[in-house]
């Protein structure tokens, strides 16, 4: 044994062409966040390990604002504004912070266009598509194992627009999506649900309803809560979308 030992010490060190370098050139000015060489510029950092957001333009800062003082607010605009995002993140930081206990989210159960039949599964099973959105943002804000948790043990709960009719939301955050796709008479039950230190945001935009003409509620209600004192209704505009520039193009003549 000892021999062996002797002989593999006396051979020629040979380099092992499977072994790279982890950092080309400079290793001391490597960074983790961006693998460039260069530590990220101003503080960037990737979207999802954010705990708070900016607003990227003024009226989505108003939208911010607005959430923030007023316990009713309805947020209308064209796609890609930040609306669905900007509310779902302003739910997450209210249950960070303590200052409610629970999540609810709601959006009407309408296809764009077309039927796909009837969905198999539990409630939470069959309203998934329709909220994918919400559940998206949702992930970046918490990340798939808190998701997952709060949506098992209650923290987030899933509400059909259907069964909403006899509740109260206390201590709540509501966050009604695409709400040009419920009625009047919805919408008024909807916003009649506001309990006890609780805040409720509808998102939608008026001009992309799933619904047959002149059924959608949303312009009458925006219309009427508007000029309600401690009701804010934030409209955003096509230079508020964060999309691809293309969106904002194409809505100019869509």
């Amino acid at each position: 044994m000892g021999k062996r030992a002797a002989r593999r010490r006396s051979r020629p060190q040979q380099a092992d062409t499977n072994v790279h370098e982890l950092f080309d050139g400079d290793k001391s000015n490597w960074h983790p966040l961006n693998g460039q060489g260069d530590a990220p510029q101003n503080g960037q950092r990737d979207q999802s390990f954010r705990r708070h957001i900016r607003p990227k333009s003024e009226n989505q800062a108003a939208l911010m604002e607005a959430i923030d003082a007023f316990n009713l607010i309805l947020a209308l605009g064209p796609a890609g504004t930040g609306k669905t995002f900007i509310a779902v993140s302003k739910a997450v930081e209210a249950l960070d912070n303590g200052e409610i206990g629970r999540i609810v989210l709601a959006r009407p159960a309408v296809e764009a266009g077309e039927n796909i039949g009837f969905l198999p599964g539990d409630v939470e099973a069959k309203m998934a598509p329709y909220l994918r959105p919400l559940y998206d943002a949702l992930n970046d804000r918490l990340g798939a194992k808190r998701l997952r948790q709060y949506l098992s043990d209650g923290t987030i709960e899933i509400a059909p627009i259907g069964y909403m009719r006899g509740r109260t939301l206390n201590n709540a955050f509501v966050v009604i999506d695409e709400a040009q796709n419920c009625t009047y008479g919805q919408l008024k039950m909807l916003v009649t649900r506001l309990g006890w230190n609780s805040t409720m945001i509808l998102t939608g935009d008026p001009d992309q309803t799933d619904l047959l003409p002149e059924m959608s509620g949303l312009s009458e209600m925006s219309d009427r809560l508007e000029n309600v004192e401690d009701i804010a209704c934030v409209k955003l505009a096509d230079k508020d979308i964060v999309r691809h520039p293309l969106v904002a193009s194409m809505l100019t003549v869509l």
